[in-house]
């Protein structure tokens, strides 16, 4: 009987191919990405580092579906989302990616355990498997004790941590951070940062940042500038 081969082949989740991101001000051109080839791996965490205004954002909105593309290929979990309808694009926001915001936007009339069973209610998962879902990864990001604290009773660390538990609601292979650690200090940031390198066990993150010092903690740091990746 044959033994099954193992190989170390890198499993890709996402593929950039000639990506551009034009904008029109006035009689300028404004290129916030140009003709980007970049591939992410299917598991591990991604820093994505640059100045104000080099591309960082618009290639996560990119990404994750939030903006359209002017030119390229965006392939992400085997979709090609240049060719998605909008329902294929909602469809996608909802089930592929978990977002993670850096002022947290969460909803400040809910609960933590209510903010992150909202996006379960979306893909129609019923009440008692949303409570249970949400009160796990409430605890897993050791919240456990706050479920039923709004926004305005948690500190900014603990806000972060309940959109990290929202991000992961509907178990997305891709989760994308913007700036998650941009309204925290420097040790809630550590946190943060920890955090997500241990959600990055078993699915793929990519985090916007400007903190160097943060970004070595990923598995890979790509530079931007001027709409270009530089290494």
């Amino acid at each position: 009987m044959n033994e099954p081969t193992v190989t170390n082949e890198r499993v890709e989740l996402a593929q950039l191919r000639g990506v551009s991101k034009f904008y029109r001000k006035g009689d300028e051109t404004i290129k916030a990405l140009d003709g980007i080839d970049m591939t992410v791996a299917e598991k591990g965490m991604v820093a994505i580092v640059g100045p104000s205004g080099s591309g960082k954002s618009s290639l996560l909105h990119i990404l994750g579906a939030m903006d359209r593309l002017t030119a390229g290929e965006v392939i992400v979990a085997g979709q090609s989302l240049g060719t998605l309808p909008e329902a294929g694009l909602t469809d996608f926001r909802r089930k592929t990616v978990g977002i993670v915001f850096q002022s947290f936007n969460l909803i400040p009339n809910l609960d933590a355990l209510e903010n992150v069973m909202l996006p379960m209610e979306f893909n129609g998962i019923a009440r008692e498997a949303r409570r249970q879902r949400a009160q796990q990864l409430l605890s897993r990001v050791g919240l456990a004790a706050r479920l039923k604290h709004k926004p305005r009773e948690l500190s900014g660390g603990e806000q972060q941590r309940v959109a990290i538990a929202r991000a992961l609601a509907n178990d997305p292979p891709l989760i994308l951070a913007d700036e998650p650690t941009g309204n925290l200090d420097s040790k809630t940031s550590q946190m943060i940062y920890e955090l997500l390198k241990e959600i990055a066990r078993e699915r793929t993150v990519i985090v916007v940042t400007h903190a160097e010092a943060l970004a070595e903690l990923s598995n890979r740091i790509v530079h931007i500038k001027d709409g270009k990746l530089v290494a």
